[in-house]
């Protein structure tokens, strides 16, 4: 591909992609260099750990590298896809890492990270957008215990410990919090209800 007449830097970026699939090495490059920011931005705000971010961008173009030929345009751009990839990679090696449960303090940044950050473009997908505003408009207590819940898979009990309040209380706020977003999401444009 270096006897083409234009900068490989200005190929659309499935064509890239495609190079990248097809193992071209230039083309890889470009790829990798392209997106790199982007995909280490994602990680780095799920993961808040320069490390952990480091090798989930890793892994990101290791499976962008093995599921190229699965990309569809229609569903989104490859930098959405891209990005959605490393997100999930993220959010998998922050519950892997989690052996106990999670300091309550720590997950104010955690649901900043799910519902104010830079990859909230980069995830443009109509639910997850859909997702993060009614996650945005729960009370912070439910969305917190919801996040606790759902991401890290602890259970009522647990998250009663972790917060301090009785068990009840926990699985109300975890029940109420399930509403609000079924409500939600079955009605996106009259969503404001859901405070």
């Amino acid at each position: 591909m270096s006897g083409l007449r234009f900068p490989v830097g200005r190929l659309p970026d499935e064509a890239l992609l495609s190079g990248l699939a097809t193992g071209d090495p230039e083309l890889a490059e470009v790829f990798v260099r392209r997106f790199q920011h982007r995909v280490f931005g994602v990680a780095m705000a799920v993961t808040r750990d320069q490390q952990l971010a480091e090798d989930v961008a890793q892994q990101t173009f290791e499976r962008a590298w093995r599921h190229a030929q699965i990309y569809d345009s229609r569903r989104g751009s490859v930098g959405t896809w891209l990005t959605t990839i490393a997100h999930n990679l993220a959010v998998d090696a922050v519950r892997a890492r989690r052996t106990e449960p999670m300091a309550p303090e720590d997950l104010d940044p955690l649901l900043d990270a799910v519902t104010e950050t830079p990859e909230r473009w980069a995830l443009a997908d109509e639910a997850s957008t859909q997702l993060r505003a009614a996650l945005a408009r729960l009370p912070r207590e439910q969305a917190r215990a919801l996040m606790m819940a759902g991401i890290y898979g602890m259970t009522a009990q647990q998250i009663a410990d972790a917060e301090r309040i009785p068990l009840g209380t926990a699985k109300t706020r975890i029940r109420a919090a399930m509403a609000k977003l079924r409500a939600a999401l079955a009605c996106p444009k009259g969503g404001d209800h859901v405070r």
